[in-house]
Order: C-alpha cells, then structure tokens, then sequence
C-alpha cells in the first residue's frame, strides 16, 4: 500500500512494505530517492532493525539462544500497518509477531512517522518494549539518493559536506572474513569535505564509527544543489554504493550499530552501539532529509 504525502515544497511516498520511502519530491517534481532498479540494488530506503549490517554467519545469540537473522534484520521485509495519515504526516507500525519472534524473541511496537515541514522531511522512530524483560536492539536508516541528480554530471561530480571538521578514520573491512576490522584504520576524514569516488566503496560501506557531526550533506561541486541529512539521535554514519557496478547512487545511512566488528561477540547484549530498553519503556530517534536547490542552502558553518 502506497502512501503520499505533500505540504507546498515536497510531496513523498511510503510503501507500508518495510515502511520504506520510495519518493522524495520537490516543486520542481525533482526526485531524490533511488528508484529501485533491480539491476543494481532493489530496495531504496530500508529500516535496518533489529540489527545493522551482518550478523556473523548470519547468527546472533540472544540470552545464549542461536537465532538466525538476515543482514540489516527483518522490517525491510514485514508489512508494516499504517496508523494515520493526514496531509503532511503518516505513521506505520510493526509490532512482534511469529515471524519475528522466531528471529528475535523481545515483544516490541517499532513505528515510523514521515512528516512535512517547510522544505524537510522528518522521520520520528520509536521502539517500545512490550515486554517483561529489558530487550536490546540496534537499529538504523539507509536511504538511497540518487547520484548524480542531473543528468549532465557524473558521480565523481558530487561530495560530502560534513556539519563540524573532522579528524578520523573510517573502519576498513575484510572481504574475505566479512568483517569490520576494529583496530584498523580506512580511509582518512580530515576536515569537512569528502570528494566522491567509486574506489571509496571497493570493500564495502564507508563506516565512520567516531563520528561528531550529526549533520551532512550530498551536494554537486558546482552549484551546492543536493540533499542534507541531520542524524541528531545517531551514533555512528555510513555511505555505500555498489562496486564495482557503477550503480547511480549514493546510501546515507545513520547507524546505532554496525554489522560484526574483529573482537566482538556474537551476544547482542555486546554489540557495538546497542541500545538497552526496559519494560514498558519507549526510545524515540529522529532524521531529517533536505532537499538543497540553491548554492545557499549548502549546510551552514557549525
């Protein structure tokens, strides 16, 4: 089931399938949001709950109890039940079910509200437990935008603006073990600025596990038109494309977790970034993606 949504700037659609965002809108009838070609990655904008990224062999032990879950978790593939739409709002919710519970035993409400403001679209997470026990989860946001946005440019037209400079160093990643590798240092962030390039993506993710910004921005060099991400609620970013698929597009992804790091159990309950959640109580995350039509708009100094 579709859902759209509109104020005077943009206008978005939600698929109740995953509850996952599958178009962003301006004025302009500009689109932001990759549109899902089979050919290179099929989906656009998955919830990645209860886990992000790989479970080691594809195994997480909850309690001592082997249970087996897909990469980035199971809401990608649930039928999420619209709770309300009006104009500029609509709201979607999972709560457990056999499915999940075969795959994470925690009785849980998961939703997701899009809403409209001005020129921004917010997406309200909030993860309550039902449940007698504390439960853990990780959970995480991976929107897919299109690049290059104009037909004229290419993706190495594009960059990365961060909101604060950095100095720190992506998590590189082991292929051949499926792994991030938690002592070892990637690629170099110093500054504000990342200049894209497919080789950034030969290994997998871009994955900054120290992160301080809590704001970035996908822009073309030339003109500052893009989309801006604010992530106040996550820990950890990271971007991904294809490789070495020339795929038109780039993953902006907020993460609190992060799939199976060297040294790291395979408990939950020892997941890095992991989020504890006690009976009866309710974690509320939030998001917010901007479209950037102007060379002013670009994200402002911190």
């Amino acid at each position: 089931m579709l859902t759209t949504i509109r104020n005077s700037e943009l206008t978005a659609v939600i698929d109740s399938a995953g509850a996952q965002l599958i178009s962003l809108k301006d004025r302009s009838r500009k689109e932001y949001i990759w549109q899902r070609d089979p050919r290179f990655w099929s989906r656009c904008s998955p919830l990645l709950f209860p886990v992000v990224g790989d479970c080691r062999n594809n195994r997480l032990l909850i309690d001592g109890s082997s249970y087996r879950l897909p990469k980035h978790g199971f809401c990608k593939d649930m039928e999420f039940q619209r709770l309300e739409q009006s104009e500029d709002r609509a709201s979607f919710l999972l709560q457990d079910n056999a499915l999940t519970k075969a795959m994470y035993p925690w009785s849980f409400r998961l939703s997701l509200t899009y809403e409209l403001n001005a020129g921004s679209l917010f997406l309200k997470y909030r993860v309550a437990n039902r449940d007698s026990s504390a439960l853990y989860y990780c959970i995480g946001a991976h929107p897919g935008f299109r690049c290059p946005m104009e037909e004229d440019a290419v993706f190495e037209d594009y960059c990365l603006i961060f909101e604060k400079e950095e100095d720190v160093y992506a998590m590189p990643f082991d292929r051949f073990q499926g792994e991030y590798l938690s002592n070892g240092r990637g690629y170099e962030l110093r500054g504000r600025t990342i200049s894209l390039s497919r080789a950034l993506f030969r290994d997998n993710a871009l994955y900054f596990p120290k992160i301080a910004s809590r704001r970035v921005a996908l822009i073309h060099r030339a003109d500052g038109c893009g989309v801006e991400v604010s992530y106040p609620d996550f820990e950890t970013i990271a971007f991904w494309t294809t490789y070495p698929d020339q795929a038109p597009f780039l993953c902006i992804e907020p993460w609190n977790g992060s799939g199976a790091r060297t040294g790291e159990g395979d408990e939950l309950i020892h997941k890095n970034h992991v989020r504890r959640l006690e009976p009866g109580a309710s974690h509320d995350l939030s998001m917010a993606i901007r479209p950037l039509t102007f060379r002013t708009e670009t994200p402002p100094e911190a």
